[in-house]
């Protein structure tokens, strides 16, 4: 009888495990998915540094705003995103990932960008406002320095 107990037991935690963890997978894709739109919503933007909203964002203000509409609060400036927010991802990079980016590879993230799929990544550009370029982008390529998933 106790056995029966056991393995029942056992099985219902295993379910409820699998189905949890199904819905915290879910959240995330919704949030990701959420963010990557409202980013793209705000393509053309112009360039305000401090911006934070429509009317003007810079860099990390427009990760935070994203991140914001879908639900996720996160820090101001790129460098206390890098170190406070997420996790490092070193492979398998996803729509949503936050990519960072620094003068040199031993100083302070300066700058973020989101990961939108397929190479391209966007971001708040003080030349071009909120746009969308490559990964492999020849001035933001040789500063990346790591990437976060939230």
């Amino acid at each position: 009888m106790l056995k029966k107990f056991v393995v029942a037991f056992v099985i219902i935690v295993s379910f409820s495990t699998l189905f949890s963890n199904r819905g915290d997978k879910a959240e995330a894709a919704y949030y990701h998915t959420k963010a990557v739109s409202v980013a793209k919503s705000n393509i053309g933007v112009p360039y305000r540094w401090g911006g934070m909203s429509p009317s003007g964002f810079d860099c990390s203000g427009l990760i935070k705003y994203s991140y914001a509409s879908a639900g996720k609060t996160l820090n101001r400036t790129a460098a206390q995103m890098f170190y406070g927010n997420g996790y490092r991802i070193y492979n398998y990079i996803q729509p949503g990932d936050l990519m960072f980016y620094a003068p040199n590879k031993a100083s302070s993230p300066t700058h973020v960008a989101m990961y939108i799929g397929n190479g391209k990544m966007i971001m708040a550009s003080s030349s071009k406002g909120v746009m969308i370029t490559s990964t492999n982008n020849s001035y933001w390529h040789p500063r990346y320095i790591g990437t976060k998933r939230i």
